[in-house]
């Protein structure tokens, strides 16, 4: 089939690889198309702009990965509310109707459960701008589809890690890192594991939910993610003291429904993960 990603950093070009060695026709558009690998097709376009390139005729699946420029609000309402309603156009304009649009969105519309357990039945109830603006994405693009053949799906990612994504690596490393003085939980996914999983919700048979979370095994409490990596770099724990505002809330997020679907991960938990950073595999892509 023919997939357009709508966006296509490093999340997207890890999933279009993934796609193309599938041997799907895989389309990218972003600002920079030849950064892109030959297995991507590569077209300029910028998604924050309501003049976008034409959409293949027989594309199958659209998946809307975008980033937001800067960290504020309104960057992030150009990128995602603003960047979903474009693609959306663009689609109505050329008269394609595709199987299923894809939207990458984060268990930040979940804003602080406490610690508590989230699930694809927890009400989203974001904390911040930035939950706001995905969950208003999210709702977008389910209503604009609705009474389509286009199924919308929202694969709501938490922290991505991977090749060039070491922000906590480098925190332990530089000795910045600080154990929080509380049970502080946090949701990750590898980069790989990420990208993986948009390419099985684009493709799979049975039709899929609406919504999934895309997080690893374990929802680890900060402090023992920062210990063991402390530990694999034969380094001192980091001191433990006022690690700041939770950073994507605290809670637990549960991926049964993605397993349900048949998913597996290549990095179960923060482990097998950090090991593959650290041992210097992949690359991020450009």
């Amino acid at each position: 089939m023919t997939v357009l990603l709508a966006g296509c950093g490093d999340l997207g070009t890890e999933a279009g690889l993934r796609f193309a060695a599938l041997g799907h026709r895989v389309v990218g558009w972003r600002r920079s198309p030849a950064k892109l690998p030959p297995a991507i097709e590569g077209v300029a376009a910028d998604l924050a702009s309501a003049d976008l390139p034409p959409v293949p005729a027989d594309t199958s699946a659209v998946v809307i990965a975008v980033a937001a420029d800067s960290p504020t609000e309104d960057a992030y309402r150009d990128a995602y509310v603003g960047g979903a309603s474009h693609v959306l156009d663009a689609l109505e304009r050329d008269g394609v109707v595709p199987r299923r649009v894809l939207f990458v969105s984060s268990t930040a519309v979940y804003g602080d459960a406490g610690g508590g357990r989230v699930d694809e039945t927890t009400v989203a109830a974001p904390g911040g701008f930035s939950g706001r603006v995905l969950l208003e994405a999210e709702d977008l693009i389910a209503s604009r589809l609705a009474g389509t053949a286009a199924a919308p799906v929202s694969l709501r990612l938490g922290g991505i890690y991977g090749p060039g994504r070491t922000r906590l690596i480098d925190q332990v490393r530089g000795g910045t890192a600080v154990v929080p003085e509380d049970i502080r939980y946090t949701n990750r996914i590898h980069r790989d594991d990420a990208a993986a999983a948009i390419v099985h919700l684009a493709t799979m048979e049975p039709a899929p939910a609406p919504v999934y979370i895309g997080v690893d095994n374990e929802a680890a409490d900060l402090g023992s993610v920062l210990r063991f990596l402390a530990a694999e770099m034969k380094l001192p724990a980091p001191a433990v003291g006022d690690a700041g505002p939770a950073r994507g809330g605290n809670k637990r997020c549960s991926n049964a429904l993605l397993r349900a679907s048949g998913f597996t991960f290549a990095f179960p938990t923060f482990r097998e993960g950090y090991r593959d950073v650290l041992a210097g595999n992949g690359v991020r892509h450009p």
